[in-house]
């Protein structure tokens, strides 16, 4: 198994894993939380070790910059309250109705990681339905809201986690709060 070229030893958990063939000539950790905190705690040692590098933000410029930057940037820290009117419902028409028996989800035996293989393209009330629960009209932000709802949908119904195949390279996930 190490001697593929598309596998490596993790220099943190030291397990093999498969890596991301655009990072393959300098990626030494796997995913897993544990590694990825200390792949960034290597990362930080190294770029600290460097002698341009170790005064980097320090002295009295920097610090006249810092804080008049947070003086003309007042809360910039601080989340974002949602708005308190909710946004106007759009016109349904008649065609768009969900007929009552009708399966909203694509392979209910999958979990998926687009909008597309999850949500049946002609089901907008579907859509729309989560956009409004949201308060947002980005399709990465009602895909995200699906997955979470469909996680919960099979705790409650004990269908449990399904099986993943291959790694996902580019999904995009949002910082921690």
């Amino acid at each position: 198994m190490g001697s593929n070229s598309n596998h490596r030893k993790c220099r943190g958990c030291k397990e093999f894993f498969v890596v991301d063939y655009r990072n393959a000539y300098h990626q030494f950790y796997c995913s897993k939380p544990d590694c990825r905190r200390a792949s960034k705690a290597q990362s930080q040692r190294r770029w600290l070790s460097k002698p341009a590098n170790r005064d980097h933000f320090r002295g009295m410029e920097n610090v006249q910059r810092v804080q008049e930057w947070r003086k003309a940037h007042p809360g910039y820290w601080r989340k974002k309250s949602v708005p308190s009117a909710p946004a106007q419902a759009p016109q349904v028409l008649a065609d768009q109705w969900v007929e009552p028996g009708r399966v909203l989800v694509t392979h209910p035996g999958q979990s998926s990681s687009t909008l597309q293989d999850v949500c049946l393209a002609d089901h907008p009330v579907f859509i729309g339905l989560i956009s409004m629960f949201t308060g947002s009209a980005l399709q990465e932000d009602i895909a995200s809201t699906t997955r979470k709802l469909e996680a919960r949908g099979r705790d409650i119904l004990g269908l449990g986690v399904p099986a993943k195949s291959q790694p996902v390279y580019d999904c995009q996930t949002r910082p921690s709060t």
